[in-house]
């Protein structure tokens, strides 16, 4: 939109120079930022972007990470899609969905869902649990988060697979948005714990952000239950996993007093599972 000056009264128009071209639509901008933070999508650059490795500003970024969120999980849910009608069945489908979304990601949530079960489960000191969560080994406590999430995953996936049929892909898009919103909780909330760590480098969500993200994530748990998932568990999912995140958060709080990009990656993980158990709750068998 044009911010110049008005030519007055005997002043030529060719005297103005037009205002200089402005960066992206920043709610796009903001999308293909969220992208390429929480995925190895490749995003191109965007027209008038002059930098697309620059580091997010996640005071306005994570906005948009509802809608990244379906954008994300479409692999895995057309994998998902793909899988039960060629006939693998529910539980290869399942997994399958869940490789492709793993890839998709870099398993950036599992990494950080094995990192906090490690720190909160083996550390007994605040700094002995932030040590052990920047240890890029993976302890007994990690692997058996990692392995009980992918379970629990793919069990749920594939009962629900049973239970709806292809629905299951909305399922999997619907979930993918709300348990990345859920997972804001802590970075709005608490504190960096470390001084120097990712979390403290990219900023805290503003109010307005945080609430338009909410309100990004509802209009797509409106559209699933308007695509035939049920209202019910759209309704108990959202409370789900919003309330494993808030506990994990509180956890966070009192054991590393504070946030880390661990602790947000390991509230998406059992943000996710929590909606997906809901699911398969409010579906009858």
């Amino acid at each position: 939109m044009a911010t110049g000056v008005r030519a007055g009264p005997g002043e030529a128009d060719d005297e103005f120079e037009p205002p200089p071209r402005s960066g992206p639509w920043p709610p796009l901008r903001d999308l293909a930022a969220c992208l390429r933070f929480y995925s190895r999508l490749p995003v191109p650059a965007l027209p008038g972007e002059t930098d697309r490795h620059a580091a997010p500003d996640f005071r306005t970024v994570p906005r948009m990470l509802p809608l990244a969120g379906v954008v994300i999980g479409l692999p895995g849910a057309v994998a998902l899609a793909a899988g039960l009608a060629l006939g693998l069945g529910p539980f290869l489908a399942a997994t399958l969905a869940l490789t492709v979304s793993t890839l998709v990601t870099g398993a950036l949530h599992e990494d950080g869902l094995a990192d906090v079960a490690d720190g909160f489960g083996g550390g007994l000191t605040v700094a002995r649990r932030l040590e052990i969560m920047r240890d890029s080994r993976i302890g007994a406590y990690g692997a058996a988060a990692l392995v009980l999430s992918c379970a629990l995953r793919i069990g749920a996936l594939a009962t629900l697979a049973e239970r709806i049929g292809w629905r299951v892909a909305i399922a999997l898009l619907a979930v993918a948005a709300l348990s990345r919103t859920a997972a804001l909780w802590p970075l709005c909330r608490l504190p960096p714990a470390r001084p120097d760590g990712a979390a403290h480098a990219v900023g805290r969500p503003s109010g307005a952000t945080h609430a338009t993200a909410w309100a990004l994530c509802l209009a797509v748990l409106v559209a699933a239950g308007l695509l035939g998932l049920p209202w019910l568990g759209l309704a108990l999912a959202g409370l789900l996993a919003f309330g494993a995140a808030w506990t994990l958060s509180r956890m966070a709080a009192r054991l590393v007093g504070g946030q880390t990009g661990d602790v947000i990656g390991a509230c998406q993980q059992t943000a996710e599972i929590a909606a997906l158990l809901a699911l398969v709750i409010a579906v009858p068998a």
